[in-house]
Order: C-alpha cells, then sequence, then structure tokens
C-alpha cells in the first residue's frame, strides 16, 4: 500500500505548511487570500503524480475488466460503430489508442491527467488547496479515479467548469463543461440544475436560460437512455454495499456548512452552490431508505463530492485553531486507512501495480 501513503504524506505535509488565511468576515470571500501563494508549481507538480498513479496502474480497480474489454473492443470496431457507443468521448480514446498501437495504460493516463487537472484546478479556487486535494485523496482519487474512469473523467471536467464559474465564468461556458463531461458519463448534465439555481446575475433571467439550456442537454445527452438507466438501477434494483458509507461521508461536510455557514467564508456564489449541494446529500440520505436501487443514489452521490473538498479544506478558517487542519487531515487518513484494510472490494486495489512492472 506504500504508493497510497506516499501520495497521501506528498499532500498532507503541503497542506501542515500552507498558512492558513484570516477567518472570514461574514458574507466575505477569503478565496484569494490562500490561492495566490499555496505553492502552485509543488501543486501541479502533485497533480502530475496524481495523474500517473491514476493512468499508469495495472489491473487495479474493481472495473479493471470491463475496461480492458472496451480498449480490446476498439481493435476491431469501426470508428462509426465506436461513436455511437454510450460514452462516445471514453470509446473514442480506447479506438486512437488501439490505431496507435498503444496500450490500455494509454487511456487511462488520458483519463488519469483530465481528472488531475480538473481537481488542481478547482482546489485552487479555495483558499486552502493543499488541504483539499487531501480531503479529496480516500475516495475521489484512490476509488473513483482508480475504479470508474469514465465518471471520474466527467467529475474532473465538471470541477474544473465550476472552478470557471466560481472565477466568474458565465453560464453558457459552464454548458460547454458540461456537454464535454457528459460525453463521457451522460449522467454529468444532472450537475447543470444546481449551478443554474447558484447563479447571482440577473436571477430571474439566467435561471429561465439556464433551465431551457438544461432541457436542451438533456433531451440531446441523456433522454434517449432514461429508460435503460430506470431498468438497470430502479427495476432490478441494484444495489452498492457501500453507498450508505458514501453518503455519510457527504453528509458530514453537508451538516458541517448548514450549521454555520457564515463561518466558511464562501462568496455569495458558492453560498449558494454549496447550501443546494448540502440539501442534495441530505436528501441522498433519504433516497437510501425510498429508492429501490442503492447504486443509483450512489452514483449521484458522487457529483456531490466536491462539496467534501470545499467545506473541510476551509475547517482550519471556520474553526481557527492550531489542531483543526491537522483534524481534516487525520480524519481523511482515517478514511483512506479504514477503506484500504475493511472494505470489500479493497482487494481490487491493493497491492498497487504499476504498468511497466
Amino acid at each position: 500500500m506504500w504508493p497510497y501513503w506516499l501520495l497521501f504524506s506528498f499532500f498532507a505535509v503541503g497542506a501542515l505548511f500552507q498558512p492558513t488565511p484570516l477567518a472570514a468576515s461574514p458574507g466575505g470571500d477569503v478565496r484569494q487570500a490562500g490561492a495566490a501563494g499555496s505553492g502552485a508549481p509543488m501543486l501541479v507538480l502533485g497533480g502530475l503524480m496524481i495523474a500517473a498513479m491514476v493512468g499508469l496502474r495495472y489491473k487495479v480497480g474493481a472495473d479493471w475488466e470491463t475496461y480492458y474489454f472496451y480498449w480490446q473492443y476498439a481493435g476491431y470496431a469501426d470508428l462509426g460503430r465506436i461513436l455511437r457507443m454510450s460514452d462516445p468521448a471514453y470509446q473514442l480514446l480506447n479506438w486512437l489508442a488501439q490505431q496507435s498501437g498503444a496500450g490500455i495504460w494509454a487511456v487511462n493516463l488520458a483519463c488519469g491527467s483530465i481528472f488531475a487537472w480538473g481537481l488542481i484546478r478547482f482546489a485552487r479556487t479555495q483558499p486552502l488547496p493543499w488541504l483539499a486535494v487531501v480531503a479529496a485523496l480516500p475516495y475521489l482519487v484512490t476509488v473513483v479515479a482508480m475504479g470508474y474512469s469514465r465518471q471520474a473523467v466527467a467529475i474532473g471536467i465538471l470541477m474544473a467548469g465550476l472552478a470557471s464559474v466560481f472565477r466568474g465564468g458565465s453560464l453558457l461556458r459552464f454548458a460547454v463543461y458540461v456537454v464535454v463531461a457528459a460525453l463521457f458519463h451522460k449522467t454529468a448534465v444532472l450537475l447543470m440544475p444546481l449551478v443554474i439555481f447558484s447563479s447571482q446575475r440577473n436571477r430571474l433571467l439566467s435561471v429561465l436560460g439556464g433551465l431551457l439550456l438544461f432541457y436542451a442537454l438533456y433531451t440531446a445527452l441523456l433522454a434517449s437512455d432514461v429508460d435503460q438507466l430506470v431498468k438497470s438501477y430502479i427495476v432490478t434494483q441494484y444495489s452498492s454495499q457501500g453507498a450508505a458509507i458514501r453518503v455519510g461521508l457527504c453528509l458530514v461536510p453537508a451538516i458541517l456548512f448548514l450549521l454555520s455557514p457564515a463561518r466558511f467564508g464562501f462568496d455569495v456564489l458558492q453560498g449558494r452552490y454549496w447550501r443546494l449541494n448540502s440539501w442534495v446529500a441530505v436528501a441522498l440520505l433519504v433516497g437510501l431508505f425510498v429508492v429501490p436501487s442503492s447504486t443509483a443514489i450512489d452514483r449521484i452521490a458522487l457529483y456531490v463530492f466536491p462539496l467534501q473538498l470545499a467545506v473541510l479544506s476551509r475547517v482550519p478558517i471556520a474553526y481557527p485553531g492550531r489542531g483543526s487542519g491537522l483534524f481534516v487531515i487525520a480524519y481523511a487518513l482515517a478514511i483512506e486507512l479504514v477503506w484500504m484494510t475493511q472494505a470489500v472490494h479493497a482487494r481490487y486495489w491493493v497491492p498497487y501495480q504499476l504498468y511497466p512492472f
């Protein structure tokens, strides 16, 4: 397991040595206080490490055989058939890898690089980006990026899109990110309404225009697959053993934020966005008891995971004290340790194997 601990240690040390901004004033935004002097070159180096570890893994992840089949299939399918398959952007990567004579490592490396780019780009919108990545390591990086390649890429692109929105980007620009993400995993479209209802500029027009845009994207990218998704997840009642735990991981930051939102120093836009995410996390808890398929809840919960990065990385700002940052690191370390040693599917991740060897 030492590669996982080395990666965790790199970011944990960076988080420990990163200066904490002053506590936020009511309604204030402390984003720029820490992001500018956050050791950007080393943070980018860390992103490259994540990309390499995700991309060059060998037989790591519970769905390895499925993705290996996709790569093999692309070797004898024509481009037209590839593009008509579900998640065409991912299938196109497989086709390009086969055409160039590259192995599945090339596909994984491309996916890992996109995911790492989105993660680092998102983390740098927060005042303590190193701590934001630490919060992402136990599950979003280790489990999702190394296990669910297509959805991981979609989440990475969406995090990059959120970074654009948080820096003042338009709703239309975010829609472009959503379209690209949906080409890797169509459920990415579901994140659009949260951004729409968080808009603060010309709110009525933004909401109306955004809803029309969402309807167009939903119709073009997801509507044709809804029946199949319902049949796959709801009718057959698929269940995920760890769904309750993953929803619980989203609930921790959701409750922290909802109890004292002003403490975290989000600007108006981010405050609205993370409030909506927090209530979605609460709704997912209810959904575990109402929806027949916990797998459906589990897959939606993955799009709420950036809430953990934003809220947990601001705990030292919300609750100033010498030990608050260390507490977040210990919390993340405990999650990773428990998952690595106790999770039913951890055997697909341990030991970590590097592709060239």
